[in-house]
């Protein structure tokens, strides 16, 4: 709470300095492969948050900009995101060219680090982005694998529909999964049969903070969080003229991938129209040893909304439909366990009769979920304003899932879970050194289950945080801090209320070590808080998605982290690379503790708390031979236990590590790679060993660039030794290994 007080009291007491003078900013931004100009690029100046777009002559201007030194961004769909940093005099315009093109290593940016546009080098946080370039050629279809080999994150599943992505060796409730900066309302932390029904393709940005983000995004970040980023939400709104858009189509083997996406937005004067549609299905996956029976997925999405953006005022209302169908493999196998156990409970000490005595001999049931998302968003707020408060964006969103639970066809359990989410920014004039942001967040949760796995009564929730983030600039070395208060209630039906608040606050500290911002070293101190889950607090019954009989204690205390993050970055024009250090020592762990008994042929295990500690290191490496030939490398590493008895936290992945090469010339780049994990005997007293393993890849993909027009072609070679190798993070590693040898193809135009 004290560094919130601090960072209002600093904001008050620098009102009197916003009489300070200003420059202009100009410039181009042109095609690299040509020397077209490029209109509609977005040019904008971080930390005051200003914005501007090319014209039809490609040049841009921005006036009004306070004094001082910004990093300044330009993106563009489908081309290289770009940044450089200018000096703005008083009275005096200065000038920021931008060349545009395809190039090896192109400069990641994000917006959910701190909810303004900003490069990865930059940020405090230590943030992978994956751009509209990255996610056409990487087509998958769940969140957990289209993120597995990124640098720090894995992935948790029951079968290919239902993966999902960890971070830092964090699950479940401690990841929040998020769309354009508001949760996604899905209960795909609960359980590890559980998915998302995010569809990367359509999306034009991808990311993953790592490391606590529940300052900005609450209590279920003490994790990290993955946010996906549609073109028309990005922070900046703001309208453009003209039509752009995209399409993309796909196909491969190994599980019979298939699919395609296509999105447009339009605007007229301060009007911007946008929709899209999206589909993709798979089969049953190959393996080294056969298939994976029931593994196939279906999943469909669509999208609609408009807008209006004025220089100072704007709104926008947007809605999305999805829905989708996926097995879950061997869950039939576990399900006929513990209906066999209840059956014979029921007859115990009743006379036997053979002629009823056939259970044995039916095969198990074919376990399917099918879910459907309605999600209506309304987006409001202004900008530019000449005060204290520079803008303030609210955001008001409502989704509305379901899933159900088919067993053999039949309606066995029916999840509904329908969230409201109200958020608020203020963001700051930047003063001088001084900017930030502040804030408010809400939400209201009506969770019911019915049927053979209604484990937790019907329960309401509802959060409230108030939140605020400041950062100084002094050129040589960036501070920033912050706070978030956050309450959480619970108000379960026929048991007892509860509510629990809590404080999160961290410090961090940006040092350029060399002229021209090419190095720096970051260090981020956090204290994070998250209250108990509802699961955790009221599941009870049978869990086949967990493979557990759960028993949740409604008297669970709340989690304190507390944790420390170091990063040394490097980015030059032939070397880019980074290292991570985290360290979070965890009270009031929540985890499953086995009890030692079975219940309806499920080992039973409680929720119960105790102290843990999670470290682990990441390191990449891009290194360029030559002008068109790169070396990449990386490795990532994640050590988690119970403080007190030492033993290992279930489900953490393994020492990883990747060495590949790329080839650029013109448009073409080939990328051939091997992938490798070491064994994984660090485990829980309720796991398995898992050996390790290495994957041979190739991706290529051919770019043909024009003024406004992109075709991208891509093909990805996987497994190409068709190595048997498994997932330790799986439930249903023992039974089901990785896919084999495999390859897919993809197709992408994109008009801009």
């Amino acid at each position: 709470m004290l560094k919130f007080i601090m960072a209002a009291s600093l904001t008050v007491l620098t009102l009197p300095l916003y009489g300070q003078v200003t420059g202009t900013l100009r410039g181009t931004v042109t095609l690299a492969a040509t020397g077209d100009p490029l209109h509609r690029a977005t040019i904008t100046v971080s930390r005051v948050g200003r914005v501007a777009e090319t014209g039809e002559d490609g040049r841009y201007e921005i006036t009004g900009l306070p004094v001082g030194v910004y990093s300044v961004l330009v993106h563009l769909q489908s081309l290289s995101d770009e940044s450089k940093t200018v000096t703005i005099t008083s009275g005096a315009t200065a000038t920021a060219d931008f060349v545009l093109n395809l190039s090896i290593q192109r400069q990641a940016m994000t917006v959910t680090a701190s909810e303004r546009e900003q490069s990865t080098f930059e940020s405090f946080q230590t943030v992978t982005s994956l751009d509209a370039i990255d996610l056409a050629l990487n087509t998958k279809s769940s969140l957990g694998e289209l993120l597995e080999y990124q640098p720090g994150v894995a992935k948790r599943s029951f079968g290919p529909g239902s993966s999902r992505p960890v971070i830092r060796g964090f699950d479940g409730d401690r990841v929040l999964v998020m769309q354009d900066g508001v949760p996604t309302g899905t209960l795909s932390s609960q359980s590890g049969d559980h998915g998302e029904s995010i569809d990367a393709s359509g999306l034009d940005r991808l990311e993953v903070v790592k490391g606590p983000a529940t300052l900005l995004y609450g209590s279920n970040a003490i994790g990290g969080v993955v946010n996906a980023v549609t073109g028309h939400h990005l922070v900046h709104d703001h309208p453009h003229s003209g039509v752009r858009g995209y399409a993309t189509a796909f196909g491969g083997s190994a599980n019979g991938h298939a699919g395609g996406a296509a999105g447009f937005d339009a605007g007229v004067g301060n009007w911007l129209l946008w929709g899209s549609g999206s589909g993709q299905r798979t089969g049953d996956y190959n393996t080294p040893i056969g298939r994976v029976e029931n593994s196939s997925t279906r999943v469909s999405n669509s999208s609609a909304g408009f807008g209006w953006f004025g220089n100072k005022a704007f709104f926008d209302l947007g809605y999305r439909y999805e829905e989708g169908n996926y097995g879950v493999p061997f869950a039939g196998d576990f399900h006929a366990h513990h209906e066999e156990e209840h059956e014979g409970e029921e007859h115990e000490g009743e006379e036997h009769d053979d002629d009823h005595d056939d259970h044995d001999d039916e095969e198990p049931a074919n376990i399917r979920l099918a879910f459907r998302r309605h999600n209506t968003r309304f987006t409001t707020g202004w900008r530019n304003a000449n005060s204290f408060l520079q803008g303030f964006r609210l955001s008001v969103n409502h989704a509305d899932w379901q899933h159900r639970e088919l067993e053999n066809g039949e309606e066995a359990t029916i999840f509904d879970n329908r969230q409201t989410t109200m958020r608020g920014v203020f963001s700051q004039r930047a003063v001088g050194r001084l900017s930030g942001s502040f804030g408010f967040q809400g939400s209201h949760r009506d969770y019911v289950v019915t049927g053979e796995e209604a484990l937790a009564p019907p329960v309401k929730q509802n959060n409230f945080a108030v939140f605020g983030l400041e950062e100084v600039d002094y050129e040589r070395v960036r501070f920033q801090f912050g706070g978030r208060v956050e309450n959480t209630r619970y108000k379960p039906t026929g048991l007892t209320d509860r509510s629990l608040t809590g404080f999160s606050g961290a410090a961090g500290i940006h040092v350029p070590l060399t002229k021209g911002k090419g190095t720096a070293f970051v260090a981020n101190a956090t204290h994070s808080y998250r209250a108990p889950a509802l699961e955790e607090l009221y599941n009870r019954g049978p869990h086949v998605g967990n493979l557990t009989y759960e028993i949740g204690n409604p008297n669970l205390m709340r989690e304190r982290s507390n944790g420390i993050d170091l990063s040394l970055r490097h980015q030059t024009r032939r070397v880019r690379g980074e290292v991570n250090f985290f360290y979070y020592d965890i009270g009031n762990f929540v985890y499953l503790a086995p009890t030692g008994e079975e219940e309806d042929g499920l080992p039973e295990a409680r929720y119960a708390q105790a102290d843990s500690r999670f470290k682990g290191t990441e390191a990449s490496l891009d290194l360029g031979l030559h002008e068109n030939l790169w070396l990449n490398l990386g490795t990532d590493y994640v050590n988690a236990e119970l403080k007190n008895s030492g033993s290992p936290i279930p489900r953490i992945p393994p020492l990883r590590g990747r060495v590949g090469f790329e080839f650029r010339k013109n448009g073409l780049s080939v990328r051939p790679s091997i992938r490798m994990a070491k064994d994984q005997d660090r485990v829980f007293e309720t796991e398995t060993r898992t050996a390790g393993y290495t994957v041979f890849n190739i991706a290529a993909s051919y770019t043909v660039t024009r003024q406004h027009l992109a075709h991208i072609f891509g093909l990805d070679a996987f497994n190409l030794g068709d190595r048997l190798y498994r997932n330790h993070l799986s439930f249903i590693k023992d039974r089901a290994p990785e896919i084999g040898r495999g390859v897919r193809f993809t197709y992408t135009v994109r008009f801009f």
